[in-house]
């Protein structure tokens, strides 16, 4: 049975792993993925806009099933070479996670619901995924085979 994930990023560094159809979480570290497996869902929470702003989003900004590709390391730029796994990103709209709380099991809380979202990788329950996806629009991607691409760098990709 595939399981469900909450991978937090920086909306700006979920963007560049969108365009790229990966993830990378945890400053590029491997054990955190290694964890996830092909068919599992990936969630993006972003709790800011940029990575180490002041720039409050606070929401769920990518929604995907992770590929069959295992985990592989990459050189993102001299000396960081951080793991990453592909992801078939489904179209869905960046969702504010404020009127979902209380509502999801992670979230019970509601005076502690971050403190969860600070492992950068936890797994949820599939009625939780269902809960964001349908909060999110999201819909799977029909695609063709998938060819390289380079995103510009924006800033470092430490994510």
């Amino acid at each position: 049975m595939s399981r469900s994930w909450i991978a937090v990023a920086s909306a700006n560094h979920v963007r560049i792993g969108r365009a790229a159809g990966f993830m990378q979480v945890c400053h590029g570290k491997a054990a955190p993925l290694k964890r996830s497996a092909p068919g599992d869902r990936v969630i993006y929470y972003s709790p800011t806009e940029t990575f180490g702003g002041k720039d409050r989003l606070q929401a769920f900004t990518a929604i995907g099933v992770i590929e069959e590709t295992a985990a592989y390391q990459v050189e993102a730029h001299l000396g960081f070479r951080p793991w990453r796994r592909d992801v078939a990103w489904w179209r869905a709209m960046e969702t504010p996670i404020r009127p979902l709380l209380g509502r999801l099991s992670f979230t019970s809380d509601r005076t502690g619901w971050g403190y969860r979202l600070r492992f950068g990788l936890f797994e949820i329950d599939n009625e939780d995924a269902e809960l964001i996806a349908e909060a999110m629009f999201a819909e799977p991607l029909v695609h063709a085979a998938r060819t390289q691409t380079t995103v510009p760098m924006q800033g470092s990709l430490a994510f």
